[in-house]
């Protein structure tokens, strides 16, 4: 059974070079359970996504540039992997900003594969328990959180996988955890 999520609005925020299915996956599963879900991106007008990092995928229109986005208007954050996209979004100082907003706001977090790159640029990785894509574990430990290899780890509102064989389990959780609502040990 799928957790209704029919009054909640969903922020994804990716660039170019977001591994599709990670998008597309979460996405349609926030659809699905009733949410709202928005494409948030410094790009203007689209992004284009890859497909295991190699190939070039579809490209998808942007609903709100980076710059014009409140985190306020949004009740979860789901950052997507790709290699080149959390690479470039984790130096991007308005994603670490927007992504720090969720955590202050003690709202639900998704990440997925790379995507955990940003939770260290915005401060809001140490302490908190996570997975991500197994390159990244030393970048994590390094900044306090406490890294293991599973398929999903859930703290507290945050929601953390691998990789794209770990989506079923991924997008049950994220969707349980947006269903929730709030979480009071969200926070920085």
């Amino acid at each position: 059974m799928t957790a209704d999520i029919s009054t909640k609005r969903v922020a994804f925020l990716l660039t170019n070079g977001v591994e599709q299915v990670e998008l597309t996956s979460p996405w349609q599963a926030v659809v699905d359970a009733g949410g709202s879900p928005t494409l948030i991106s410094p790009q203007a007008e689209t992004v284009t996504a890859m497909n295991s990092d190699w190939e070039h995928g579809d490209t998808f229109n942007v609903d709100v540039q980076l710059t014009n986005a409140n985190p306020d208007d949004y009740d979860a954050l789901v950052v997507p992997g790709g290699t080149l996209n959390a690479d470039r979004l984790r130096i991007d100082t308005d994603a670490q900003v927007f992504v720090r907003a969720f955590f202050e706001a003690q709202k639900p977090v998704g990440v997925i594969c790379h995507g955990p790159w940003i939770l260290i640029n915005a401060g809001v990785a140490s302490g908190r328990n996570v997975t991500s894509f197994w390159s990244l574990s030393t970048d994590l430990r390094n900044a306090g959180a406490n890294w293991s290899d599973q398929e999903v780890v859930v703290d507290s509102g945050l929601v953390t996988s691998r990789y794209p064989g770990d989506l079923q389990a991924f997008n049950a959780k994220l969707l349980e955890e947006i269903a929730e609502g709030k979480h009071q040990a969200q926070t920085v």
